[in-house]
């Protein structure tokens, strides 16, 4: 893929130089690290809390980066098109989508946020993908699963380009669905913008990363965003026993509710306990379903 169809991507930007040879420079890897810049790749110089990457464009260049992203103008000397844009970690987002050609617009994706449940939901759900025969990939804080191997997951939601790469090695593996944990971190650094998602779901919030986010509101602002970003029509499942589910109500996609006490679309009818596992009828919008399951 050619720099200039991956700059075209990117909303509200600059390109110096713009001569049409430049931009037809192929690019062969997406970077955010200086360090790990290797020959054709595209440098995206996101700006930290103590410093911004673009200062560290030139040892970039050196290392062969064949363009730049950033939120600042080129400094005098620079020879590779350079990119200002208004928000470097959506153009980081957005290239890498752009440049894995949208692997998600190929996956049925499913995210799931909250602060408790985020792993065994994906896990039941991925395993119901794949009784259902729909391959299954998944991604989050335990495992990272392609094609049935798993893989160790260096965090909840890897960095944009890490994200993007495993979507396509699913789609390359044969896959056709993916269950993904969301973390509000990802969400906070829009790590998971251009991701199309088939539905997603809010399992509750309680306290946690405040040494990041500084506040509960903020810590729930960012989870707010997996849904406000979703299309009209896509499933936005929400657990209405926890107050900051019924505040998602209607903020994006199609509500589905489900709780246990509250009044809910998908709710359960008595529950028989064992230690076989649970059996239960799960009231639904489609009728009742009868449940048995092992946990």
């Amino acid at each position: 893929m050619t720099l200039g169809e991956i700059l075209q991507a990117l909303p509200s930007t600059i390109r110096r130089p713009a001569d049409v040879a430049s931009l037809q420079t192929v690019v062969t890897g997406i970077a955010y690290d200086s360090r790990r810049v290797q020959p054709g790749h595209l440098f995206v110089a996101l700006r930290g809390l103590k410093d911004d990457g673009a200062r560290f464009a030139p040892e970039a260049i050196l290392a062969g980066a064949v363009g730049v992203v950033a939120e600042t103008p080129a400094p005098d000397g620079v020879t590779v098109p350079w990119c200002v844009v208004e928000d470097a970690r959506e153009a980081l987002a957005l290239s890498a989508d752009r440049f894995f050609d949208h692997p998600s617009g190929r996956l049925t994706v499913v995210g799931i946020t909250g602060t408790n449940g985020k792993t065994t939901t994906s896990h039941v759900l991925a395993a119901i993908f794949e009784a259902a025969g729909v391959p299954c990939g998944l991604l989050g804080t335990v495992t990272c699963r392609i094609n049935g191997q798993d893989e160790p997951a260096t965090r909840t939601t890897p960095e944009a380009p890490d994200l993007q790469a495993l979507l396509r090695r699913m789609v390359d593996a044969g896959s056709r669905a993916c269950v993904m944990e969301v973390s509000s971190h990802a969400l906070a650094l829009k790590r998971v913008t251009g991701v199309t998602f088939a539905a997603a779901g809010f399992t509750n919030l309680t306290r946690d990363h405040l040494d990041f986010h500084g506040s509960m509101e903020a810590y729930f602002d960012a989870k707010r965003r997996l849904f406000a970003g979703l299309d009209p029509g896509v499933p936005a499942l929400l657990n209405v026993d926890d107050p900051r589910g019924v505040s998602l109500v209607g903020v994006g996609g199609r509500t589905v509710t489900y709780a246990v006490d509250a009044t809910a679309d998908v709710h359960p009818g008595l529950v028989e306990e064992s230690l076989s596992g649970l059996i239960f009828d799960a009231h639904t919008l489609r009728g009742v379903v009868r449940v048995r399951s092992r946990l």
